[in-house]
């Protein structure tokens, strides 16, 4: 997977004025943990996701993130969220300056972030179409023993042998699980290293 240290570095300073911005005009956004979205931000960009999705039950920092990464890959997201508060969402993105990159439909899909704060989330996972041959999945609030979604795209993946699923959690954020997709090469000798399995 190609890496972009360029774009990961701006999308995450955009990300840190954009949130910044909406939260002193709104005063609605506190970010839960600090440096999450930031992260999220930079680890899309920087893998130049061309299309990025989020699974949440409403507008967040989150998003905002997503969508600054997507402006700097040349991308977009795509926002999975429950009917009542779709008008809403729709605002806070225009209001945002984003609303030419957040879309509302899936597809094979290269970055999603699902937000695990509530399990009704996690049903909404049948409706992703993710890239085989090059996708992340990034599950987040994953608070105690909460358990990730690496498990979920194994069962998806288990009668393609050429595709690998490997998933690590991290204690970023209030838990966080990465889940990395991609065709397996034989030829490919480096250490999988840091805890992916």
């Amino acid at each position: 997977m190609e890496w972009s240290a360029t774009s990961a570095t701006k999308a995450y300073l955009d990300t840190i004025n954009l949130c910044g911005d909406h939260k002193r005009r709104c005063g609605l956004w506190m970010t839960r943990e600090p440096g999450s979205n930031e992260f999220i931000s930079a680890l899309a960009a920087g893998m130049k996701a061309k299309l990025i999705v989020e699974i949440t039950s409403d507008v967040s920092p989150s998003t905002v993130a997503l969508a600054t990464a997507a402006r700097h890959t040349g991308g977009r997201l795509v926002c999975i969220l429950p009917e009542p508060v779709l008008a809403e969402s729709k605002k806070v993105i225009r209001d945002s300056g984003l609303k030419d990159i957040v879309e509302f439909r899936t597809e094979n899909i290269d970055f999603s972030l699902v937000d695990c704060n509530n399990d009704e989330n996690t049903r909404l996972l049948n409706l992703l179409d993710v890239n085989p041959t090059k996708s992340v999945v990034v599950a987040n609030n994953l608070v105690g023993a909460k358990k990730g979604l690496g498990g979920h795209f194994r069962r998806i993946t288990k009668d393609t042998k050429e595709v690998v699923v490997r998933s690590t959690k991290r204690p970023i954020g209030k838990g966080m699980e990465v889940t990395m997709i991609g065709r397996s090469n034989v030829n490919d000798k480096r250490d999988p290293g840091g805890g992916w399995c």
